[in-house]
């Protein structure tokens, strides 16, 4: 039994040894750090970052359009939230006021008085409503536009950096003659474990 681990030991040994020799690691340094090559700042387990940004970063630090770009993004973005936050800050005030205004009515116990005051708000609920429908509907096209300037942008970071991993992949290809190479070794291993007594 002894003899059956020693000698299963000693084969791993050599497979494992002769491993290393031959095939260096596939992808410890993407694009083999070549400086041109947005990959060659990527290292290997820093991956939190989706791929499709962190290429297209790199790619941004080398090309001044793509940097336009990005900035004029993040200014509209910026700009969107500001130019819709303050239409939206009044519509939801009146929106609670008049939500509160309703709530108060249930507490007044003449029933003829909280009719009369349950139309009033209603009517001021319903012309407060009509006043805004068209800045809502421009807000809602706004924020469509938004959606569609993100879709689009992450259209077209992604088409940027498909040219960028395809050269990695070009740089790095990927041969089975090694692979194959250890299977054959792991088999006489296996061959071996099976003849001894």
């Amino acid at each position: 039994m002894k003899r059956i681990f020693l000698l299963f030991a000693f084969s791993f040994f050599v497979i494992s040894c002769d491993e290393t020799k031959t095939n260096p690691p596939i992808v410890e340094n993407a694009v083999d750090n070549a400086e041109s090559s947005p990959m060659s700042s990527l290292k290997r387990g820093r991956y939190s970052e989706n791929m499709v940004h962190q290429i297209y970063n790199e790619l941004m630090k080398n090309d001044k359009n793509l940097k336009l770009l990005d900035e004029k993004i993040s200014d509209i973005n910026e700009r969107t939230q500001k130019t819709i936050s303050r239409y939206e800050d009044v519509i939801n005030k009146s929106a609670i006021y008049y939500n509160d205004a309703k709530h108060l009515t249930r507490a007044i116990t003449d029933s003829i008085t909280k009719k009369q005051v349950g139309a009033y708000i209603k009517m001021s609920s319903e012309k407060y409503e009509l006043k805004t429908k068209n800045i809502k509907d421009l807000i809602q096209r706004i924020n469509g536009n938004q959606s569609k300037i993100k879709d689009q942008y992450i259209v077209f970071r992604i088409k940027k950096t498909i040219p960028e991993i395809e050269k990695y992949q070009q740089a790095h290809p990927l041969k089975t003659d090694s692979l194959t190479q250890f299977v054959n070794k792991q088999n006489q291993l296996l061959t071996e474990l099976k003849s001894v007594k």
